[in-house]
């Protein structure tokens, strides 16, 4: 038996009654949906036939009209159509809720609800939080720079991904394409730990980074400091660096073959600055924030600008 939705959805005055497809009535105003969706000002402006010779269904003398959509997407999608005074916008910070909204704003021709449910996927906090999920929703939606925007957000995360409830939306070649272009970035930025000339080339000469060996001159150093990295992939100039800036190119090393973002850079860098300041060291914990801020904002440029070239190849 149908049941009544809720405000503002049965108002006395209401002229048509749309019945989703879980038996759930909404008592809405023509008008309102008339001026919101082209799609319902043609079917409410299509000739009425004479009382009696319809097949329309009729209760309390108003037209009801079924639906394919269930009362939870119906309400979100009337929400949008109705002024801001009666009903105010549905929140859609649940990702599986803007899938069906989306598609019931094309199906029923509202361009301005799909453009105000691609603001609300464009989320930085959802971006930043599930960015899997995001790339699924929008590839299924066919919204390409919300897809491509995804991708680009992912590479924040490990190439291999842990299984995910909408993993269903897209299909095998969809995350081929993702997984492709994200091993495609790795292979990009290999080149920062396996060759440092970018940076030497930055600093010019050991005198232009000297927090990075301790030193006030090429000459002098302090030898009651943090000591010496021993890894020698990652001597500048060919000289020995602090030990914690080595562990700290050591790890990002690690993560840039998995992680190829600029974020990834930073937050290595943030680590780094606790457990330096945590070390207790006078001489490197009152200026590691400063060096090593400028330093990974310099690295996570370089990431940035070898991964922007690199396209998502995918067909929209």
């Amino acid at each position: 038996m149908p049941t009544c939705a809720s405000a503002p959805f049965y108002h006395a005055k209401a002229d048509v009654i749309l019945r989703s497809a879980d038996d759930v009535e909404f008592r809405v105003f023509k008008l309102f949906l008339s001026l919101a969706s082209p799609f319902f000002e043609a079917l409410f402006d299509l000739p009425q036939a004479p009382d009696g010779d319809s097949e329309q269904e009729m209760k309390d003398g108003l037209a009801v009209i079924a639906v394919s959509e269930d009362s939870k997407t119906l309400d979100s999608f009337l929400r949008f159509c109705y002024p801001s005074t009666l009903a105010e916008d549905p929140s859609l910070d649940n990702l599986t809720d803007a899938l069906p909204v989306l598609a019931a704003a094309r199906k029923y021709s509202l361009e301005i609800i799909e453009r105000k449910v691609c603001q609300a996927l464009a989320n930085p906090r959802v971006l930043e939080t599930e960015p899997l999920r995001y790339f699924a929703i929008a590839r299924n939606a066919q919204l390409k720079h919300e897809t491509i925007t995804a991708a680009r957000y992912n590479l924040r995360q490990p190439l291999v991904p842990a299984l995910f409830a909408e993993i269903n939306l897209i299909t095998a070649s969809d995350l081929l394409a993702l997984l492709t272009y994200h091993k495609k970035c790795i292979i990009a930025v290999q080149v920062f730990t396996k060759d440092l000339r970018w940076m030497t080339d930055h600093y010019g000469s050991l005198a232009g980074c000297g927090w990075l060996f301790n030193r006030s001159s090429p000459s002098s150093y302090n030898q009651h400091c943090c000591g010496q990295g021993t890894d020698t992939r990652f001597f500048p100039w060919n000289t020995a660096p602090l030990a914690w800036w080595t562990t700290y190119m050591q790890e990002i090393h690690d993560l840039l073959h998995d992680s190829p973002s600029g974020d990834t850079v930073r937050a290595a860098a943030d680590r780094t600055i606790q457990k330096v300041r945590s070390a207790g060291c006078n001489a490197c914990s009152g200026r590691v924030k400063e060096a090593m801020t400028e330093f990974s904002n310099l690295l996570a440029r370089k990431v940035e600008e070898a991964i922007a070239p690199i396209e998502l190849e995918m067909d929209f």
